[in-house]
């Protein structure tokens, strides 16, 4: 028989206790429920773009695999259903841009199959109308990033045959762009922003096929770019930061909820990141309940965050998610 002495004991019920501790916090669940939505009425498509208007989100444009696509679906968030409305008036495209201003909705940008686009359209919801406006000011691209913030509204990155970070504002009194102060963050195309507080955070993204890490918060009250915490810290002397971070990625979406940032998907990927800017820290929350997926779109409506549509390889999906980040996940609700 073994005999250990008293200090012997002692010592291993403290090492027992820092392994117990370990164990506990590598297996806390992930917070955070996936709700399945009504499906999109149109075409699965992927690299589609939207606009949020009051309770309503417009989407428009994509590509399915064979077609570049030019019709327009409005989603009620109150009925949880589609509505067809007037086709978009340029020509069918991907990778398209677009925001909301003013109570219309706007998209430009992207790329037909042969050419890259600086063609620019405003849509009326009253009217279900589209009308022409003056072609953007930047080069012809595609896989911008587009957001309106404290009334103005932003086109910004993309590939124009060389990677990005240029920005210009859209003045809808003067139906005019005009180029703002430099972007300091690297170049980059799929991109994704947030709102938060009148306040835009952009991030992620792909530059020469190396995933962008750092991330920035503009004030468009200032006219500047202020550099947040980069999306892969890892600090061991920082207990508040996550030890293995994987927010890098292109081509994901992006919401925000109750003063909240969100990144999900990119990639093949279905992982969402919830991002706290009073502490400048993310946290892994519960992954997509669909498929992981690329170039879906994700926007916010009344302080909810939807997913939907996007591919993975070659299957192309229509299918639609509403987040509950206060949630627990629930396998029975969908």
């Amino acid at each position: 028989m073994t005999i250990l002495k008293g200090r012997t004991i002692i010592t291993m019920l403290l090492m027992g206790l820092v392994f117990v501790g370990c164990s506990n916090d590598d297996d806390e669940e992930l917070l955070g429920n996936w709700i399945k939505k009504s499906s999109f009425d149109g075409p699965a498509r992927s690299s589609a773009t939207s606009f949020v208007i009051g309770s309503y989100a417009y989407v428009a444009t994509g590509y399915t695999g064979d077609e570049y696509l030019k019709d327009l679906w409005a989603y009620n968030s109150d009925g949880d259903y589609w509505e067809q409305k007037a086709d978009f008036t340029g020509v069918a495209r991907s990778s398209a841009s677009g925001f909301e201003l003013d109570g219309k909705g706007y998209i430009g940008l992207g790329y037909d199959g042969t050419n890259k686009l600086k063609d620019f359209y405003q849509y009326n919801p009253n009217t279900n109308s589209w009308s022409q406006k003056a072609d953007f000011t930047g080069t012809a691209r595609y896989s911008a990033v587009g957001f309106q913030v404290g009334g103005k509204a932003y086109f910004g990155t993309g590939y124009d045959g060389n990677y990005l970070k240029d920005f210009y504002q859209y003045n809808a009194n003067s139906n005019s762009w005009s180029q703002v102060n430099g972007f300091s963050g690297n170049k980059r195309r799929n991109a994704t922003v947030f709102i938060i507080d009148d306040k835009a955070y952009l991030g992620t993204g792909v530059n020469n096929g190396a995933y962008q890490v750092d991330f920035w918060m503009f004030d468009p009250s200032t006219d500047t770019w202020i550099k947040k915490r980069d999306i892969d810290q890892d600090d061991d002397d920082d207990d508040t930061y996550n030890d293995d971070y994987a927010i890098t990625r292109s081509n994901a979406s992006a919401f925000s909820i109750n003063g909240l940032g969100y990144v999900a998907c990119g990639e093949s990927s279905k992982t969402i990141w919830e991002y706290n800017p009073t502490t400048d820290v993310w946290k892994e929350k519960t992954a997509l309940e669909g498929s992981g997926r690329t170039d879906a779109i994700g926007f916010s409506i009344n302080q909810r965050g939807f997913v939907l549509l996007g591919r993975s390889g070659s299957s192309y999906y229509d299918d639609a998610w509403e987040f509950k980040p206060l949630e627990e996940q629930n396998d029975d609700d969908n």
